[in-house]
């Protein structure tokens, strides 16, 4: 957690994540895999709760649009916590399948 104001934000951006982790447990992927996506999730996460710190008027905006904007087909935003090129290739796996998840349950 970074400062207060992140709570109400990060609150939608989990309620976001919940159906992705849901399906991923439904899907049956092996525990290991499912860790490593939700801690992708939880890095994704912190990348756009920066960018809303760094931009306070983000504050505002809609996390779906907002989360949308930074993931895509091709991955997701550079993360500066990972120190490998595989590490950042799983976490633009993660983006993907995330951005996949959302076209296809909220249009």
């Amino acid at each position: 957690m970074g400062f207060s104001e992140d709570i109400p934000f990060g609150k939608k951006i989990v309620d976001i994540f919940r159906p992705f982790i849901e399906d991923l447990i439904d899907s049956k992927y092996a525990e290991k895999t499912i860790k490593r996506h939700i801690d992708n999730l939880w890095l994704l996460g912190g990348e756009i709760i920066r960018d809303v710190n760094m931009d306070t008027d983000l504050r505002s905006s809609d996390a779906l649009n907002l989360l949308m904007e930074n993931i895509g087909s091709d991955g997701g935003p550079f993360c500066r916590h990972l120190d490998t090129e595989d590490e950042q290739r799983y976490f633009d796996a993660t983006c993907r399948k995330l951005y996949k998840f959302l076209k296809r349950t909220t249009g």
